[in-house]
This record gives structure tokens, sequence and C-alpha cells, in this order.
């Protein structure tokens, strides 16, 4: 398949992405807002000759912020916009940066879409984060040289057996990209059998590991379990969960309530839209159950505590002493694991890692990462660490130092995008 009939098949598509679209709204309101935007209609009053930035959802615009914070800090004369696909990203967005970015939802991948886009925002640099590659868009860029940067870039084999079956739209695609800062040498050889240019192509690491902790951002927590009177009370998080695992955690938690009476689970879904749900399977499941939107601060006999606000996961992973990340259990590929390492936790997840397979390694090989199956491994595990402060604190060590091994990817990438930018 080439661009054209890609082109072709997604005009096709379209009357079923926008019934897409309206279903979700059903779950998630916001869906229904800024429509518009998608097709390059009723955007912003940008200001042009910036940097755009393209974060699909919120887990990029987080992995963002440090290299936005660096090039808002090295380039401030060039106005920086972020888009990105789905409400919960933009709100991250708007958390992160306020109004010192210009931010709007990135219109659909049609080339009259992409091209409205552009010559309203005119930017001199693109930067899409990690796996976000749509041709129209970068076709379209590289028509009015506008260099593209794909930065943070991942590239599992499974994905990329994918896009060898349509080597006639990706090849092309891939080679009008500037840069592609890839994370790993294997990535980076599985990017260049793909299409891209050999000079185009530098292992720069994951940025990721660049995450700094803000030290108030602890004592806050610190501050809070004291409020709740939790000092003493055993804590973990099962964080950014999807439909499927959140049985399997709050029957750990039952096991560990069998042991631990006053064990406390902070439960935080992937996606909004599950919030509602999802605190009533913990109501259904007879847990005592608060939530954190409203500000309840969890009784002497409250075991869940719903994690249904946006924009503080890193401080709900402060507040636990063992962390779970979710997206592990079930075949999505899993999620962030250095957040909670930074903050000194130890770190539990699932088998199901495709997306971070390096990240899980090093944090495997280093004894900072344990993998866990079912709800009685995960159970044993987490009390484990509750009642053995040594091995916690081993575990905590090495995830530091697996950190600070690895950083610098942020300047790698900036030098790169730097000579990018002339």
């Amino acid at each position: 398949m080439n661009r054209a009939l890609y082109t072709l098949l997604f005009h096709l598509a379209l009357p079923l992405i926008v019934i897409r679209l309206f279903w979700r709204a059903r779950r998630a309101p916001a869906y229904r807002t800024r429509i518009g935007e998608r097709f390059a209609v009723g955007l912003p009053a940008f200001q042009p000759g910036g940097i755009w930035v393209h974060a699909v959802s919120v887990g990029e615009s987080i992995a963002a912020a440090p290299m936005i914070r660096a090039l808002k800090e090295r380039y401030p004369q060039l106005p920086i916009t972020v888009t990105c696909m789905t409400p919960t990203g933009s709100e991250r967005i708007k958390a992160l940066f306020g109004d010192t970015v210009q931010h709007c939802y990135l219109p659909y991948d049609l080339p009259w879409a992409a091209s409205r886009f552009l010559e309203c925002l005119r930017p001199k640099l693109a930067v899409v984060m990690e796996t976000e590659l749509w041709p129209n868009h970068i076709h379209q860029c590289a028509r009015r040289g506008i260099p593209v940067t794909l930065a943070n870039a991942r590239l599992s084999e499974r994905s990329a057996r994918g896009y060898a079956r349509f080597a006639r739209l990706t090849a092309p695609m891939l080679a009008e990209l500037s840069l592609i800062a890839v994370q790993t040498e294997a990535e980076a050889v599985r990017f260049r059998q793909l299409g891209a240019r050999e000079t185009s192509v530098q292992v720069t690491g994951s940025i990721k590991f660049d995450l700094s902790i803000d030290p108030a951002l602890p004592e806050r927590a610190d501050q809070l379990r004291t409020q709740w009177g939790a000092v003493l009370r055993p804590i973990w998080i099962g964080a950014s969960t999807h439909a499927g695992e959140d049985e399997i955690l709050l029957a750990a938690h039952r096991l560990l309530l069998a042991e631990h009476p006053d064990a406390l689970l902070i439960l935080v879904p992937r996606h909004p839209e599950r919030f509602g749900s999802v605190y009533e399977l913990c109501l259904k499941q007879g847990f005592a159950t608060v939530r954190r939107s409203l500000a309840e601060p969890p009784q002497a006999a409250t075991q869940v505590v719903l994690g249904d606000t946006m924009g503080e996961l890193l401080f709900l992973f402060a507040l636990a002493d063992v962390a779970f990340v979710g997206g592990s259990l079930v075949p999505t590929g899993g999620h962030n694991l250095l957040e909670p390492a930074a903050l000194g936790k130890p770190v539990l997840t699932g088998p199901h890692l495709f997306n971070f397979l390096d990240i899980a390694a090093q944090l495997r090989d280093a004894g900072a990462l344990a993998e866990v199956g079912s709800a009685p491994e995960l159970a044993s595990t987490v009390e484990a660490f509750w009642v053995d402060p040594a091995r916690a604190a081993q575990v905590r060590s090495a995830g530091l130092t697996v950190l600070k091994n690895n950083q610098g990817a942020l300047g790698r990438l900036l030098q790169g995008i730097g000579a990018l930018l002339g």
C-alpha cells in the first residue's frame, strides 16, 4: 500500500472515525469538544515560526515535558506548540505548561487537513514523540522543507513486522524524517531496515531516564499521609490499570487484608472514562472505597482509595510504599516503570512489557523490578517488601542507580535538534 491508497482508505473510513469519536464521547464527554481542530477547522491563532511537538496522549506528554522545558529555555524566542490526540493528553499539557505553550489537537492525517494545519502554524521544526508516525503530516512537512524529528523513538520487533507489511508506505515516510533519535541500537537497526536513511538514525537513549523529581513532592506526600493518619499503614498503589487488571489487583488486596487488616490500596485506572466503572467494581466487591476526586480522606476502615484525578500520578506514587504498574497483566505492553523507581519505590509489573523491553530488562537485571502473573503472586510480593525494609531499601537503591547510569539522552536529543535548527 502506498500513500495515495492509504489516503483514499482514510477518507473512506472518515464516517466510521466520526462515529467512533462520538461513541467515545458517551463515556468521555470531552471528546465532543473542539472537534473542528481534528479537521484543521477553528484552530487557535498561532504565533508561527516556532517548534511543533506532537505527543499523542498522556504518557507521551509526560515523557516530552523535560524536552519541552529545555527547548523553552534554549530557544526563548521560538514559540512552542504542543499537539495531542486525546482529551486526557490535552488536560495534561494544560496542567504542565498552561499558556506558556500553544496547544490544539492534531488534525487527522489527511493531506488537506495537514496542509491547512501547517500553513497556519508554519513551524521551523517538528518533533514527534516515540512512534506516532503519520505519513501525510510527515510528507506535508517534507514538501515545505520543515525538518521532522522522531524523538525517543522506539520500535519493537512486533511493530517492525507490522510496518514491514506496508513497505511501500513506510519506507518513503521514514526516508523523509530528518532525525530518528532511537532508544537502543536494536531499534536503530529496525528503522534502517524499514527504509530510514542511515545518517538520520542516531542512538540517543531514552529521555524517560532523565526524569527529575521535585524534592517538595515526597514532602507533600508525607504530609498528606500524616493528615490521613496513615503514616504506619501499609500502602501500595496499582497505577495505570486497564480493563481486566482491576479485578486481579482487588483480589490481591483481599489477600493482603487477611494478613494486614489496615492495608490501603490506591487504585488508579489509566483512562478517566473507566473511573466510574472501577469505583462501582470496588463497591460491588465489598471494599470500603473513597474517591480522590472528592477529596475524601480515607478513614481507618477505608480499604481502597480510587485515584480518579488527572495529573496526580507522581504524587500518588509518592504516597505509596510499593508500586505496581499496570498495562502489564493484560497484553497492552506496560507503562512507564521509571516514575516509581525515581521516587524510590519497589516496582512490580506483569509479564506483558513489550513497549518497555529495554527499560524493563535493565531494571530486572539490577534487581529493581519484580514481575508477577497472578493475584496470589502479586500479594505475596507486595507483602515481602512491607515486612522486609532492608530488601525494599536494596531495590530502591538499585532502581535509582539504573536511572543515574542511563541519564544523558535528553542532552543528546537536544544536540540533534539544535543541529536541525541551524
